[in-house]
């Protein structure tokens, strides 16, 4: 009877695929995280029934084991609402099949498969706390193979091993629950060396949770009591009238709509958040009577357009603070008023078309306003 050396693989998958940190503000960017799921491969029944045809055995059934409990470990930092760096470690579980061959006999073949990765990860923000990514990337795997035979069946060389650097995709949604905490539930594919000469693919489709490091506090400092306006970069500034003691006080912030939003956008970005954040430390556990939040706009724009903008980022500002600084919405309202409360002085800021000096001029009139009014 011929003793067969037999070769198989175990990988070629079909992909799963669905519809983002976005990573909230942070002093760095920084962020950990885990994943665990189903991991699965294809496994090339085909392949195996010719190796072991070649060998002089027929294949008369072949039972598979193509899924798994796979998990990873990542780390990673933000340098944008877009764009990420992340690596991590992943462990995708153990897969096989056993087949029964004619002479009597079977030949069973496993694969573990563990290592490392490196993605880079693109982010589109859906709502303010919603968003979808995707990644793309390397992974640098080690694939571990046994190779057992009965009957007839022998396996001259049952353990094989190889570490190979392939590609890495995926697309994943992202829920942020605070700006410290979210959820992601995401699939990707890891190209892989199976460690008898052929590549496939092996899928994970998983959820986690990641958490971000770092909150930083803008800097507040008092208002005027003539207005100015304010300067391009990011500020805030607070206004406090000091009447007598159980008499309400009126505290005042205003954020630069730049520093808040990308142009013409209304959802917040993480380094908007960052100007936000230390405001709503502040809120946190104070007693106060109502908050207002006021969106502007510059002049630029149909009267509809900017109307329905400014009403949106002021929504947006409400949301955040609802939701990191524990106000209750009964005690919080929102309004847009357009370009109708303009910082900028008539005849300061001529220009009839966007260019970037009249832009930077009417920088002041674009902004939101957040009215405490508490009692002292």
């Amino acid at each position: 009877m011929k003793s067969p050396t037999v070769s198989t693989t175990l990988f070629v998958a079909a992909f799963i695929s669905i519809a983002s940190p976005r990573t909230m503000a942070t002093d760095s960017g920084w962020y950990l995280g885990g994943n665990v799921g189903q991991s699965s491969v294809d496994v090339d029944d085909e392949r195996i029934i010719s190796s072991l045809l070649g060998s002089g055995f027929a294949t008369t059934s072949i039972t598979e084991d193509r899924r798994d409990l796979g998990y990873k470990l990542f780390g990673g930092y933000q340098f944008n609402p877009h764009f990420s760096l992340e690596g991590g470690y992943f462990d995708l579980g153990k897969f096989g099949f056993t087949a029964v061959t004619q002479p009597p006999g079977t030949f069973t073949g496993t694969i573990k498969l563990r290592g490392v990765n490196l993605d880079l990860l693109g982010m589109l923000p859906i709502t303010q706390r919603f968003s979808a990514f995707g990644r793309v990337g390397v992974n640098y795997a080690e694939a571990k193979d046994t190779f057992a035979g009965t009957g007839a069946v022998n396996v001259l060389n049952p353990t094989r091993k190889k570490s190979d650097t392939n590609y890495k995709i995926g697309v994943g949604l992202q829920y942020d629950f605070t700006q410290h905490l979210a959820m992601r539930i995401e699939a990707e594919r890891y190209r892989i060396d199976d460690a008898v000469g052929n590549k496939g693919d092996a899928d994970l489709v998983s959820a986690g949770l990641v958490f971000r490091f770092g909150s930083t506090e803008p800097v507040i400092a008092p208002l005027a009591k003539t207005a100015e306006p304010l300067a391009a970069q990011d500020q805030s500034e607070l206004a406090a009238m000091q009447p007598p003691a159980k008499v309400p006080v009126l505290t005042k912030v205003v954020f630069s709509a730049q520093s808040l939003f990308d142009f013409d956008k209304a959802m917040i970005k993480p380094e908007g958040r960052k100007s936000i954040d230390g405001f709503a430390t502040r809120l946190r556990g104070a007693r106060f009577e109502r908050i207002a939040v006021t969106g502007h706009t510059d002049r630029f724009g149909s009267e509809a357009h900017n109307l329905d903008l400014s009403t949106r980022r002021a929504e947006a500002v409400k949301d955040y603070l609802v939701a990191t600084a524990g106000i209750p919405p009964e005690k919080i309202t929102a309004r847009g008023v357009s370009s109708s409360q303009p910082l900028t002085q008539p005849g300061e800021c001529t220009g009839q078309s966007r260019t970037p000096k009249t832009l930077a001029c009417l920088q002041p009139d674009r902004r939101v306003e957040v009215d405490v009014t508490a009692s002292e």
